[in-house]
């Protein structure tokens, strides 16, 4: 069949995409911006075609001729994430209609209970879910409650919470009964949806064969990693609002995205049918059990084989004009800090240093500078440091590193990486590296800030002191290191 995959940049999507070109399916991904899918492993056998869903005149080619079309977008992390999913659906609908698509499949989260009142997340799930079964179009809705795989946000917020906190304090909710599903048999799920039968139009719980308290879900994880038993004492006085500052202190997951999902956990999230095994038979071998789905994970994130990350989905990108690399920079005032050295190691040598920054890996200068701004941008609602890399060694366009997204990568030469902290303004930071004389390398190192009125040209003027310490120590030991034997 034709698919059409939208949400192909993000955690399940990217993973989707591959699975249904393995099981002979031509595959369209739909992207705000094709660059951001030109460095996936699967990019060469997939179709990619630029459009929006907040803008319906973009969307008739991506439904074009389309059999099945799966709905795998969500703007968590976003203060209207509500209506700007609520619209996505609708317009998602209206094109598939209109393309005379077969089937759509969207993948949402549990129902709230009928008396208890629902998070704002569970409440959007719920609509869009809505929308697009009232779309006209057979649709199969899988609700999911929280999915374990190497990189989902849920999955991280589980290992952090447990690994960096022997004993805890937690909100009351950790009590509450959750029937989590590992990520493979979610994906199994959505790829047989492809052979549903066309009368079929209705929603699906789809969930593990354990159901377990948060409480229990951390005691079972220490245990497969080989912690130590958590001491873990519930208490009242945790409000949603500072069990997100609490997971958000924590974990990678920032407060805007800890948020709704705690708020999502205060109600209990247990499947009520297993309807869609009449339909879809489960995965060979059976479902995967909670052990089984953190062991795999723990040896993805080991192994540095984690296809995507939460992180690797992001919400409308930033203005791509004016680029670091501009000659005009369209006006206004540009600040740049500037550093070169030349380099007694070849280009493949330097470019390798380059390429692994961030992460475990740091930053090269001054960790302290570095970790500071990560707290900082932390305490404002900002992404932090904590995000990491999805690959050690390896970066690919459109992937978070840090606070940092990588917005250009030209292998062996070139590698520009966007800010995404909490600035006034916005900014880049841009590492080339070029051939010198006698084998050895240039290395060309470049920060450009565009200050937001008179709140950015301060903040330029109260970092600047601080550039040559942390830029120029940046520059310096990237080439120290690269000369060093590999």
């Amino acid at each position: 069949m034709r698919c059409l995959v939208t949400g192909a940049t993000g955690y399940i999507g990217g993973r989707l995409t591959p699975l249904l070109l393995a099981d002979g399916h031509t595959v369209r991904c739909l992207a705000r911006k094709a660059v951001r899918l030109r460095d996936v492993p699967w990019a060469s056998a997939a179709e990619i075609v630029e459009g929006d869903l907040s803008r319906p005149e973009t969307l008739a080619a991506a439904f074009a001729d389309v059999d099945v079309a799966y709905f795998l977008v969500h703007s968590l992390g976003r203060s209207d994430f509500e209506a700007v999913d609520r619209t996505a659906a609708t317009n998602f609908a209206a094109a598939a209609r209109a393309a005379g698509v077969r089937r759509i499949v969207y993948l949402g989260g549990p129902l709230p209970a009928t008396d208890a009142v629902p998070s704002p997340h569970l409440r959007s799930r719920a609509e869009v879910g809505r929308i697009l079964l009232g779309s006209g179009v057979p649709t199969a809705v899988l609700r999911a409650a929280v999915i374990i795989g190497s990189g989902s946000a849920s999955f991280e917020m589980l290992r952090y919470l447990t690994e960096r906190l022997p004993a805890m304090i937690t909100p009351r909710w950790v009590r509450n009964r959750i029937q989590p599903i590992a990520v493979r048999d979610v994906l199994s799920y959505l790829a047989g949806c492809t052979a549903l039968p066309e009368e079929v139009n209705r929603g699906f719980d789809i969930g593990g064969p354990d159901v377990l308290t948060f409480r229990e879900m951390m005691q079972r994880y220490a245990r497969v990693a080989g912690l130590r038993r958590r001491i873990i004492v519930p208490v009242r006085v945790l409000t949603p609002s500072l069990s997100s500052h609490w997971v958000g202190l924590i974990t990678p997951v920032p407060n805007k995205i800890a948020r709704p999902l705690v708020e999502s956990l205060i109600q209990e999230a247990v499947a009520d049918e297993h309807d869609i095994a009449r339909y879809v038979p489960d995965p060979p071998g059976g479902l995967t059990g909670f052990d089984d789905a953190v062991a795999l994970a723990l040896a993805k994130v080991r192994d540095a084989q984690v296809e995507t990350r939460w992180s690797n989905a992001s919400g409308p990108d930033a203005p791509a004009e004016p680029l670091p690399t501009d000659p005009v920079w369209s006006g206004g005032t540009a600040y740049t800090d500037v550093r070169e050295r030349t380099v007694d190691a070849p280009p493949a040598a330097l470019w390798r240093v380059v390429e692994g920054v961030g992460g475990e890996h740091g930053w090269y200068s001054f960790p302290l500078a570095w970790s500071i701004r990560g707290w900082l941008d932390r305490l404002v609602g900002g992404v932090g440091l904590r995000r990491g890399r999805r690959d050690p060694h390896r970066l690919q366009v459109g992937e978070a590193l840090d606070f940092w997204r990588v917005e250009e990568i030209v292998p062996g030469e070139l590698l520009r990486l966007r800010a995404e902290m909490r600035l006034p303004g916005r900014a880049w930071l841009e590492m080339r590296v070029l051939p010198a004389d006698d084998g050895r390398s240039r290395y060309q190192q470049r920060a450009v800030f565009l200050p937001r009125g008179l709140p950015g040209h301060a903040y330029w003027k109260s970092v600047a002191p601080f550039h040559a310490v942390v830029f120029g120590g940046m520059a310096r030991n990237i080439a120290r290191n690269a000369e060093q034997p590999r």
